[in-house]
């Protein structure tokens, strides 16, 4: 072998030069750096104001928009429960808000958002390991879009909340400051840890509903975590969402929004939306 195939077999075998990918990733302090860095062209303050964009959709045509290709039957449904408070349509109207967002500046910074980070798609659920947590629970509106939209979303969710329930908007800014303050120190906290570590972190139920001062609450947060352990057995589970066709266990029919569509037309569904 000569000493060039030596040197070249020694290259290949060898730790590989890190990828362009891997170089920008960098220190702590240049990440951080880096970020800051973007304040230059997108300073926080330009995210204070909104004003709406010449030609901005109509919002109950961009829901309408949005429905298409959708089973027709179950659309008054949607529109039912949409139509109730400005919370509920605030729930429902995911892509309205997302086409707001888009005429508002961004740092750049892409991640894959929820999409849809309103406050009622958090809660607490049982794992497998029947542990309950507390953490996002709907990620069917999911999308790569700047990092800014889920927390814009999340924070508005709970001033339109506060309003939806009589509440003050001195109530609603200090809520809406609580999150957003909870959101920076806990990306503060995460940027540091290892990559296994963040994978591993959890937000037990119970340790959040001891942070609760408010007696009555509290207790209204105990009761939801006795529920919600509940629903962690599967003895209790499978009862409730299947059933028996012969030896065969089946998914239950529960219309109108749970059906089997060979077993149901759409008509008849549609008539079992009106009788409810």
């Amino acid at each position: 072998m000569t000493d060039r195939k030596r040197q070249q077999k020694r290259e290949a075998s060898g730790p590989k030069p890190a990828s362009p990918e891997a170089r920008a990733i960098g220190t702590y302090a240049e990440r951080y750096a880096a970020g800051k860095a973007l304040r230059e062209t997108c300073p926080r303050n330009a995210h204070a104001a909104w004003k709406a964009p010449a030609g901005r959709p109509d919002a109950v045509e961009l829901v309408l928009r949005a429905e298409k290709g959708r089973v027709p039957d179950l659309l008054p449904l949607r529109h039912g429960r949409m139509v109730r408070s400005a919370f509920t349509f605030y729930r429902g109207a995911a892509l309205t808000m997302a086409s707001d967002l888009a005429s508002m500046p961004s740092s750049g910074i892409h991640v894959q958002c929820c999409g849809d980070a309103h406050l009622c798609n958090f809660g607490g659920f049982a794992t497998p390991e029947r542990r309950v947590i507390f953490a996002i629970n709907d990620l069917d509106e999911s999308l790569p879009a700047p990092w800014e939209w889920d927390i814009k979303r999340l924070a508005a969710s709970f001033v339109v909340a506060c309003r939806d329930n009589g509440l003050s908007d001195a109530s609603a800014k200090d809520v809406a400051m609580t999150c957003v303050r909870s959101y920076r120190e806990s990306m503060a906290e995460f940027s540091r840890m290892k990559t296994l570590e963040l994978w591993y972190f959890a937000l037990g139920a119970d340790e959040l509903v001891a942070s609760i001062k408010n007696a009555e609450f509290r207790q209204r947060g105990l009761k939801r975590l006795q529920k919600e352990r509940a629903r962690s057995i599967a003895e209790d589970i499978f009862p409730k969402l299947v059933e028996h066709k012969g030896e065969l266990p089946i998914i239950k029919d529960q219309l109108p929004t749970i059906f089997h569509a060979e077993g149901h037309t759409p008509g008849e569904i549609h008539k079992l939306q009106f009788r409810q």
